[in-house]
């Protein structure tokens, strides 16, 4: 180890992602402090003439091509996409850092439409700047009177998925705004971005999404009451708490394969996944700080009767990493708590109630349907939620000519 030399190492904030090598050259993948794609090209002969190549604004993810063992070519394909725009085909040429992009016919991509991509950053609760990535296609000033849909994950250092969606840009041209919210606990500004929620620092995951969305509304970015988040897993362990905590930012939440009872399922030890995610949430049976850490942002242990955003729950009656008996509680206890607030005041300004809709799909695992027209079915779903919970229109489409 003494012996060994640095050849690259990423400034404060930033993070790799994937690396290559290919011929005498690795090639980076990284982020920035806020977000953004880079590439830096290290000459294995030459570490200390290592360069970064920018990568287009809008781009999010990145797929490599990977070289065979055998490969001398100097160059690197790859596909950028985002995820309101399709995958588009680049290469880079290690020796000069020409970046030039095309399809395989040697044409240029289609018009990348005409949609706005914004790097922002939310001002945490402890000063924390958290990264927020923001899609719209209408014009700022017209901003505040659009529908906002959040996007949030924030556990096990694992990034917000970034790639091309069809569903999120049918959202965008019918004028939705997308923001993702990169808070602590995934890994988008690397280990340390991790480590600062995991155990008794899961607060500040909730804090960070709710800088997020307080950031957003001082931009004239949507409004609460045309605000809704979606989050799967262990991201519903935030939208939960921040449900609990500020029910009034936002109208409605659509949850998949929802992480709810978190003090319920790791106080079980019988449970296959409660002892390997120790690491992540703590251990309350034996540690007495991570109880009282975890019993404080529980989503389903800080159920209070109030006026709740409306609801979708989706789970899967397969899942074996997210127990269904906790999703199940959670819509019970949320119900209940929302039927003694309205009991209690009947004259509540919250009107109309909440829709709290569950929608188990059986025999359906973790990652959700396989099937193409169940996921269809599941996709109608959610949208149909979405517009008639924020009281909006159903979407119109242009028929096109045969």
């Amino acid at each position: 180890m003494a012996s060994w030399v640095s050849l690259f190492v990423p400034g404060p904030g930033s993070a790799v992602k994937d690396m290559e090598v290919v011929g005498d050259h690795c090639v980076l993948a990284g982020t920035t402090p806020t977000n953004e794609l880079v590439l830096t090209v290290v000459p294995l002969t030459h570490p200390m003439k290592a360069y970064t190549v920018p990568l287009p604004s809008w781009a999010c993810a990145i797929e490599t091509k990977k070289p065979g063992l055998a490969d001398e070519s100097k160059v690197l394909e790859f596909l950028l996409s985002s995820p309101v725009h399709p995958p588009v085909p680049y290469c880079l040429y290690l020796e000069d850092g020409l970046l030039l992009s095309g399809t395989e016919d040697g044409s240029f991509p289609v018009n990348r439409g005409n949609y706005t991509t914004r790097r922002l950053e939310a001002c945490s609760q402890d000063h924390t700047l958290v990264p927020v990535t923001l899609f719209h296609a209408v014009p700022v000033e017209g901003l505040r009177q659009m529908p906002l849909l959040v996007h949030v994950y924030g556990a096990y250092g694992r990034d917000l998925h970034m790639e091309f969606c069809p569903g999120k840009r049918l959202l965008l041209e019918q004028g939705w705004t997308l923001a993702y919210c990169h808070i602590r606990g995934g890994g988008e500004l690397g280990l340390s971005w991790q480590r600062q929620a995991q155990k008794e620092g899961k607060q500040k995951g909730v804090e960070d999404l709710q800088a997020c969305l307080q950031h957003l509304f001082s931009l004239c970015v949507s409004s609460p009451s045309l605000t809704a988040l979606t989050a799967c897993s262990a991201g519903a362990v935030p939208v939960g708490a921040l449900c609990n905590r500020h029910p009034h930012m936002m109208r409605a939440v659509s949850l998949q394969a929802p992480f709810l009872d978190v003090l319920g399922t790791m106080e079980d030890p019988s449970l296959p996944l409660t002892l390997e995610d120790g690491e992540e949430w703590g251990d309350p049976l034996g540690n007495p700080k991570h109880r009282l850490s975890i019993t404080s942002y529980c989503p389903l242990h800080n159920i209070s009767p109030q006026c709740y955003p409306s609801m979708l729950l989706t789970a899967y009656s397969g899942d074996a990493r997210v127990p269904l008996a906790g999703v199940l509680k959670y819509a019970e206890q949320l119900k209940k708590a929302i039927h003694t607030h309205f009991t209690v005041d009947p004259k509540s300004e919250c009107k109309p109630a909440p829709n709290i809709v569950l929608n188990i799909q059986p025999g359906v695992n973790h990652q959700g349907p396989e099937d193409f027209q169940l996921m269809l079915e599941e996709e109608a779903l959610n949208l149909a939620f979405l517009y008639k919970e924020l009281g909006l229109d159903p979407p119109r489409y242009k028929r096109k000519r045969s």
